[in-house]
């Protein structure tokens, strides 16, 4: 029997493999389970953010539906799920905003609002908001050219784009 005691090699291969991987939004196409895929995990360390995207991933993803009392600053802030510090605190502290330790942010949650909120006109359609970030103004005619292309490339490294699928 595979389960008992001690038995740790296996002799054949897993019986059963899926032909396909799991997909979220195959039958689920609603606005909630596509704000749900489109959700940017900051402010957490890479071993919650795997969880979020792990639980995301799997349809075991829930919203709040009201804002839950931060374990800081006791007020209640707290408006993403599964997180126990609300975003100013886990800002200002530099700690986990789900599992409250000190570990190394992946996405700190400045840079995360930055841009990316979306926003939505009056035709009920969603902008990712960074048509204010862009700038068209560039002065391309310029006898040091060697000169502006170094700053044209510092100023194209800085930008932060982030693919989204349609």
């Amino acid at each position: 029997m595979s389960s008992e005691k001690g038995n740790v090699s296996r002799t054949r291969p897993q019986r059963y493999q899926n032909a396909h991987a799991f997909r979220n939004d195959k039958y689920d196409t609603s606005a909630r389970r596509k704000k749900i895929n489109a959700k940017l995990h900051d402010g957490v360390c890479q071993h919650c953010k795997g969880i979020l995207e792990w639980r995301v991933k799997f349809s075991k993803y829930k919203l709040l539906s009201k804002p839950k009392k931060c374990v800081k600053c006791l007020q209640k802030t707290v408006k993403d799920p599964y997180h126990i510090i609300c975003r100013p605190c886990a800002g200002k502290l530099e700690v986990c905003a789900k599992c409250g330790k000190e570990e190394e942010i992946v996405i700190p949650i400045n840079k995360g609002q930055d841009g990316t909120e979306s926003v939505t006109t009056k035709n009920d359609q969603d902008s990712s908001g960074l048509e204010g970030k862009l700038n068209f103004d560039a002065n391309f005619s310029s006898t040091d050219s060697d000169e502006d292309s170094d700053v044209l490339e510092e100023r194209f490294k800085s930008m932060n784009f982030q693919r989204t699928e349609i």
